[in-house]
C-alpha cells in the first residue's frame, strides 16, 4: 500500500480524498494555486506544494507541475479527483513514465471511454444500445450542417472530451446551429483543452440514469447500482439520488450487466460511471462513460456502505476487489443536493465573493438517518471566478426516499450562507414539488416546473402565518435584549409585555396578539382566528432560527432588515417587518421607491472573463442578436440585445476580467 499520495485537485473533492487517505493511514500532499494558498484542502493535507497562478491552465492543468510536486515530496501515487486532469490519458502515462501510480483507470481505458466518440463506437461494437447520431468528429460548420440535415432536429452537440455539461448545446433548428457549434467547441476547448465535438439525436423527455462500476487490475469488474441524475440545468446535475425511483430490479440488472460488459471490453480497473438515457417505454441508450470519480458518488457510498475512494486507492496499489457482485447490497435511499454559488433569480448567473456567513446544519446520524456534507470551504473563504461554482454537497440517507427528502429539506433550511448568491432556496423548492416527491422525473424537470425561471415564492396562507409568527417571536427577543442592554429594566422586574403588533409579510398585513408564557409564545391572528405556539432558544445574531411551531421542529434562515427580518424557508422568502399598530398604518401610506433608470448601457451581470465581442461601434443590433460572450466558472454565457439599438461605444475587450456592473458597451 502507498505511504504518501498527492491529490491533483482542489476544493471539496481534494478534502474528500484526504479524509479517506487519513483513515487508511496514508500521508497526503495538496497542491494549490496562488488563489488557494489558504484553502481548506491545503490546511487538511500533511504537505502542500504551490503549482502556479490562479488560472487553471497555468496551475491545475499543467502535468509537469504535478510531477514536480510528486518528486519534491516523495508522493508515490496521484489521485486526480474529478475535472482538471482526471480524464487525461496523457497525465496517467506521464505519471507511469516517472514511476508514479495513477489512482484511476489505465490510460488505454481513459482513451477508449474518455473520448465520447470512441466510447460510442466501443459501446456499439459491444452490442450496447446507443443514441442515433454521427460517430465521428465534426470538422467544421459545413460538415455539421450536412450531418444535422441527415439526423434531423432537435439534436445535441457534445464535446468529445470531458463532461459535466461543458461543451454541450441543444440545437432546435438550423438557425441555432452556427452559434451552438461555435459555443460548444469554444467551451470544450476552454474546459478540456480539446475543441472536438460530435452530434447525436436529441431524445425528448428522457431520464438520466448512471451506473457506478468498480474494477481492479486482475480483470474483476462489478457494478454498485444506479443513480438518478435527471434533475439538471444546462446539462449540469443539480440533485442526484440512489437508487432511482424509476428503475425496477429487472432494468437495474440489465443496465448493470451492460455497464460491466462495456467496462470489461476496455479492461477497466478503477471506479467509473456508465451513463444511460432511459426512455418512457423502458428502453435505455448508452450516453457516455466517465472514467473518474463522479461528483455524486456519496449517494452510492451511503446505500452500499462502500468507500469508493478507498477502493480506487487499493486498485491502484494492485489489490484485488474485496467484493463480488453477489456481495453488493443496497440499503435505504440517498439524496445529494449541489449547493452552488449562483443566483437563481438572475438566470443562475455565477456569483463570486467572500463567504461572510457559512454555517452548516448539524451533521447527524440517528434512527437510520444520516446527514453528510462534503465541502471545501469555510466561513471567510472566497469563491473565485477561476474555478467551478461548487460550495458544498448536502447528502442525506434514510430508510426510504420520503425520509431522505424530508431530511434534506430540513437541512437546507438550516444552512446559512451570506456573501455570495446561492441556490439553497431553489433546491428547497425542487424538493417541495409534488412531482419530485412522486418520482415523476425527466431531464426536462426544471424547464417544465420553472418555465419563467426561479425566484423564491412569497408565502401565502398558513406559510405566511408561520413567517409572521417567527418574525414576531424574533422581534420580541430583540426588543427585550435592547431594553436590558439600555438599562430600562431592573433585574428583578418582570418582563415587559408587547401584547399586540402588526406584521407585514411582503405586501400582506397581519394584526396579531402575543401571549407569552414561561414555555412558549402564543401568536393569535385576529383576521383568521388562527393561534400558533412558538418556542425557541434563538438569540439575536444567529443566522438561522431553530425552534418549534405548533410542536413541529423548524429551521428558518433570517437576515436582519429595517424593522424586521428577511426570512427563507422551504423555497419561500419574504421581507417580514414587525410594527406597532400605528406604525403599520403609517407604513402603508409611505410612497414606494422606484428603481432609478440607468444609462442605456450593457453592464456585466457577474464577475467574468470577456471571451469575445460580437459587435462593433456604430453597428445597429436587433432583439436577440449576440453582443458578447462572457465566461465564469468554466461556463460561457452569450449576452443578447433585447431591443433595437446602435452601439455607440465598447469599453471591454476580449481577455478583460470584469467585475459585476462594469460597463461593457453603450447604446443610443
Amino acid at each position: 500500500m502507498f505511504k504518501k499520495i498527492l491529490i491533483a485537485n482542489r476544493g471539496e473533492i481534494a478534502c474528500r480524498v484526504i479524509k479517506t487517505a487519513r483513515k487508511m493511514g496514508i500521508a497526503t500532499v495538496a497542491v494549490y494555486s496562488d488563489a488557494d494558498r489558504a484553502a481548506l484542502h491545503v490546511e487538511l493535507a500533511d504537505e502542500a506544494v504551490r503549482i502556479g497562478p490562479p488560472p487553471a491552465p497555468e496551475s491545475y492543468l499543467v502535468v509537469e507541475n504535478m510531477i514536480r510536486a510528486c518528486k519534491a515530496t516523495g508522493a508515490e501515487a496521484v489521485h486526480p479527483g474529478y475535472g482538471f486532469l482526471s480524464e487525461q490519458a496523457a497525465f496517467a502515462r506521464a505519471l507511469l513514465a516517472e514511476g508514479i501510480a495513477f489512482i484511476g483507470p489505465n490510460a488505454g481505458a481513459i482513451e477508449a471511454m474518455g473520448d465520447k466518440i470512441e466510447a460510442k463506437r466501443r459501446a456499439h461494437e459491444a452490442g450496447v444500445a446507443t443514441v442515433p447520431g454521427f460517430l465521428g468528429t465534426i470538422e467544421d460548420l459545413g460538415e455539421a450542417e450536412k450531418i444535422a440535415a441527415e439526423i434531423g432536429y432537435p439534436l445535441m452537440i457534445k464535446a468529445a472530451a470531458g463532461g459535466g455539461g461543458r461543451g454541450m448545446r441543444l440545437i432546435s433548428s438550423r438557425e441555432e446551429l452556427a452559434e451552438g457549434f461555435a459555443r460548444a467547441s469554444s467551451e470544450a476547448k476552454s474546459a478540456f483543452g480539446d475543441g472536438r465535438v460530435f452530434i447525436e439525436k436529441f431524445i425528448a423527455g428522457p431520464r438520466h440514469i448512471e451506473v457506478q462500476i468498480l474494477g481492479d487490475r486482475h480483470g474483476n469488474v462489478i457494478h454498485l447500482g444506479e443513480r438518478e441524475c435527471s434533475i439538471q440545468r444546462r446539462h449540469q446535475k443539480v440533485i442526484e439520488e440512489a437508487p432511482s425511483p424509476c428503475v425496477d430490479a429487472k432494468q437495474r440488472a440489465a443496465m448493470g450487466a451492460q455497464a460491466v460488459a462495456l467496462a470489461r471490453t476496455v479492461g477497466y480497473d478503477s471506479a467509473g460511471t456508465v451513463e444511460f438515457l432511459a426512455a418512457g417505454d423502458g428502453g435505455f441508450y448508452f450516453l457516455e462513460m466517465n472514467t473518474r470519480l463522479q461528483v455524486e458518488h456519496p449517494v452510492t457510498e451511503l446505500i452500499t456502505g462502500i468507500d469508493l475512494v478507498d477502493e480506487m486507492i487499493r486498485s491502484a496499489a494492485g489489490e484485488r476487489l474485496r467484493l463480488t457482485q453477489e456481495d453488493v447490497s443496497f440499503h435505504g435511499a440517498a439524496l445529494e443536493c449541489r449547493i452552488l454559488a449562483e443566483d437563481p433569480a438572475r438566470n443562475f448567473l455565477p456569483s463570486t465573493g467572500r463567504l461572510k456567513t457559512y454555517r452548516l446544519p448539524a451533521i447527524e446520524r440517528r434512527d437510520g438517518f444520516t446527514l453528510r456534507i462534503d465541502s471545501g470551504v469555510r466561513e471567510g473563504d472566497e469563491i473565485l471566478i477561476h474555478y467551478d461554482s461548487m460550495i458544498a454537497k448536502l447528502v442525506t440517507h434514510a430508510p426510504d426516499r420520503g425520509a431522505a427528502i424530508a431530511g434534506a429539506s430540513q437541512a437546507l433550511d438550516a444552512f446559512a450562507i451570506d456573501g455570495v448568491a446561492n441556490n439553497l432556496a431553489f433546491l428547497a423548492s425542487i424538493l417541495g414539488r409534488e412531482c419530485f416527491r412522486l418520482g415523476k422525473l425527466s431531464t426536462n424537470f426544471i424547464a417544465d416546473e420553472y418555465p419563467r425561471g426561479f425566484a423564491p415564492a412569497p408565502p401565502e396562507g398558513t406559510m405566511a402565518e408561520l413567517f409572521a409568527s417567527i418574525a414576531a417571536a424574533a422581534d420580541l427577543v430583540l426588543k427585550k435584549r435592547r431594553r436590558t442592554i439600555s438599562g430600562q429594566w431592573r433585574a428583578a422586574a418582570p418582563p415587559a409585555q408587547f401584547p399586540s403588533c402588526s406584521v407585514m409579510v411582503a405586501e400582506s398585513r397581519y394584526d396579531i396578539i402575543l401571549e407569552e408564557t414561561a414555555e412558549q409564545l402564543l401568536v393569535r391572528f385576529e383576521a383568521s382566528g388562527g393561534v400558533h405556539s412558538v418556542a425557541s432558544q434563538w438569540v439575536p445574531g444567529q443566522p438561522v432560527w431553530f425552534g418549534t411551531v405548533d410542536g413541529a421542529a423548524i429551521a428558518v434562515q433570517l437576515r436582519p432588515v429595517l424593522n424586521g427580518y428577511h426570512l427563507n424557508h422551504g423555497g419561500f422568502a419574504a421581507a417580514t417587518r414587525v410594527f406597532m399598530r400605528r406604525e403599520a398604518d403609517l407604513a402603508l401610506l409611505m410612497p414606494k421607491k422606484k428603481a432609478a433608470l440607468g444609462a442605456n448601457v450593457l453592464r456585466c451581470p457577474m464577475p467574468c472573463l470577456v471571451r469575445s465581442i460580437a459587435v462593433t461601434e456604430g453597428q445597429v443590433v436587433t432583439p436577440g442578436e449576440a453582443l458578447c460572450v462572457l465566461e465564469a466558472m468554466k461556463m460561457e454565457t452569450v449576452i443578447r440585445a433585447d431591443s433595437h439599438a446602435r452601439v455607440t461605444e465598447i469599453y471591454a475587450r476580449p481577455g478583460d476580467f470584469l467585475a459585476v456592473d462594469a460597463v461593457i458597451m453603450a447604446f443610443a
